[in-house]
Parts: structure tokens; C-alpha cells; sequence
């Protein structure tokens, strides 16, 4: 009979799945457009900041004077 194997893995520590946890600072009014969006969509509030950025990162253009 062959003896089948455990292979493990290095357990991955905080950030190394591709997130970077940091806090940010927004106005009420930008919150509670995200909690009303949150609520009809059903995504978190985080969620929603990550796709927002990302769109916006993605069309992002910087102009020179």
C-alpha cells in the first residue's frame, strides 16, 4: 500500500492575500451615501470603497498645465 502524503503550505500572515488594511477619513454625507448604496445593493461599505477606487484609479487621467 502507498502512503499518501500531508503536504502543507506556509500559512499566509495579514496582507499577504493582495489587501492592504489602512483607515481613511470621509465626510457624513460621503457615508451615508455609501450605508444608502450598501443597503440597496447589498455590498459592505468596503466592498463599495474598493470598486469605486478601482474604477476611478482605472480612469484616472493627469493632465500637465
Amino acid at each position: 500500500m502507498k502512503e499518501e502524503k500531508l503536504v502543507l503550505h506556509p500559512k499566509r500572515t495579514k496582507g499577504d492575500d493582495g489587501y492592504k488594511t489602512f483607515s481613511v477619513r470621509l465626510k457624513e454625507e460621503t457615508v451615508e451615501k455609501l450605508d444608502k448604496i450598501s443597503a440597496q445593493t447589498g455590498h459592505s461599505r468596503n466592498e463599495l470603497i474598493g470598486i469605486f477606487l478601482e474604477y476611478a484609479a482605472e480612469r484616472c487621467v493627469i493632465e500637465n498645465k
